[in-house]
């Protein structure tokens, strides 16, 4: 490959890893379709969704006109969408289409999550087989200036006015098995969506930001909350105050990247809760068991429900019902696919009915997971700097250890080198008996010691008797 051709595809510029992933789902080709075309594993397509690595070359090409004819359809079935075409039919017959028979149940299921009004009154239920899926009209993310970007939950839910009808209708799930549902609801088509209304202009970024304090910003608008984030998902308060400031070290290190990344605080979000979940935590002594639970009943019921659910699944639910996170952004950040992250959603909501009766309808678990989190965090941390400092300090100290350690190599292999031997020195092995033949006789070679000894006899007189010598008669 040429120098100009490699250069060229280098510049290539690549959607975000979210992004990849949603555009690869729009045009309803599985991770393995992908991965046949690029000529790549599945992993390696995974590991592109995730943002662990990116293509390059020729690949990096390929992917991104991919990722182009994809942004492509997207925008003719918007324009389809806007002269009057009922957007429901294409989006079931793209949900249908997206996975096998085991994905399109999945993908299916994933559709029928609406979110309700957690601040209106209570309706009467309507038949499910007819009234469309309620829903939430969720409140819009403040800007944050300090990165000349928005949370990408909020730019999603900016394109839907509050109160629209969902594209499609779902009707009552089928038959449970063995305690984990599996998502039976079959997509119908709607009405179509009114055109989405014009978003207001964006407010200019603080000029002259420097680095240190946009991230002394980000911190201050998103620790608190990740911090009561993480106590639910771990039930230990010290745990999520270390995994939070585990995550906003990470961030300080890799600033270049997260201050560019269309989600900042996702970023973070995903780093703290990957920490707060790993298993190794359980080996040691202070985050053994979970702290004691709050006083107040419904509070203690719900929280000992979620500690009972499987990580992912609890997870899962915590990101959908909670922080209101739509299914493709949860299945991305928990690194499952969209139908898996479906069955988990059902699933946590299955267990979590069975544990709390008054939380079974989805609204009712939906309202109550809002308002736990929501709740006014109680944790002092440590102000901005001290965590950027102690990042730099960390990062001075593993610099410092791993240059000792390479000197420390480098004196041990020199001082190897100028005491090793230069020439083979054979060593004199003692006769053995071979095939029955025994070992050469006659007086073995003296040593040095036996020769000294051998001429001083030799040279010294006898002090004894006179020998006798016998004489003939």
């Amino acid at each position: 490959m040429s120098r100009s051709t490699t250069d060229s595809a280098s510049s290539v510029t690549l959607p975000t890893p979210k992004e990849r992933r949603r555009l690869r789902e729009a045009l309803a080709l599985s991770e393995e379709q992908v991965a046949e075309a690029m000529g790549v594993t599945k992993a390696t397509i995974k590991a592109w969704e995730s943002g662990r690595s990116s293509p390059r070359g020729r690949k990096r090409e390929a992917y991104a006109k991919l990722l182009s004819a994809s942004e492509a359809a997207e925008a003719t079935r918007a324009a389809s969408g806007a002269s009057g075409t009922p957007t429901g039919v294409s989006d079931a017959s793209d949900a249908s289409g997206a996975s096998g028979a085991s994905g399109a149940s999945g993908a299916s299921g994933a559709s029928a999550f609406a979110k309700p009004d957690s601040g209106s009154e209570p309706q009467p239920a309507p038949s499910p087989a007819l009234a469309p899926a309620p829903v939430k009209p969720v409140p819009r993310e403040p800007v944050l200036p300090f990165l000349n970007v928005r949370p990408k939950a909020a730019v999603k839910r900016a394109a839907k006015p509050p109160g629209a009808p969902s594209a499609v209708r779902a009707v009552a799930p089928g038959p449970a098995r063995k305690g984990a549902p599996k998502p039976q609801e079959r997509l119908k088509p709607a009405a179509a969506e009114p055109a989405p209304a014009p978003e207001p202009a964006q407010p200019p970024p603080a000029p002259g930001l420097t680095p240190e304090e946009a991230f002394d910003a980000l911190y201050a608008y998103a620790a608190p909350g990740l911090v009561h984030q993480t106590y639910l998902l771990t039930g230990r308060r010290r745990l999520s105050r270390e995994s939070v400031e585990y995550a906003f070290h990470h961030a300080w290190e890799h600033w270049p990247e997260v201050a560019v990344d269309a989600d900042p605080v996702g970023w973070v979000r995903a780093t703290a809760y990957e920490y707060a979940l790993s298993p190794w935590h359980r080996l040691r002594r202070a985050h053994k068991h979970p702290d004691s639970p709050p006083t107040e009943a419904n509070r203690r019921a719900l929280l000992a429900a979620l500690l009972e659910l499987p990580p992912p699944y609890r997870r899962t639910v915590l990101l959908y019902d909670g922080l209101g996170l739509d299914l493709p952004d949860t299945a991305a950040e928990t690194e499952a696919s969209t139908p898996a992250a479906a069955n988990r959603l059902l699933h946590a909501r299955t267990v979590l009915g069975q544990r709390i009766p008054e939380l079974a309808e989805p609204e009712t678990l939906h309202r109550r997971l809002r308002e736990l989190v929501s709740e006014a965090p109680t944790a002092t941390l440590p102000a901005a700097r001290v965590v950027r400092s102690g990042s730099e300090r960390r990062t001075r100290k593993w610099t410092r250890t791993v240059l000792g350690v390479t000197a420390v190599l480098i004196c041990v292999t020199a001082i190897t080198a100028a005491t090793a031997p230069t020439h083979y020195l054979p060593v004199e092995v003692p006769g053995e008996t071979v095939n029955g033949v025994p070992v050469r006789g006659g007086p073995e070679k003296l040593g040095p010691e036996d020769v000294e000894l051998r001429d001083r006899l030799r040279s010294q007189p006898n002090p004894g008797p006179e020998r006798l010598i016998p004489a003939a008669q």
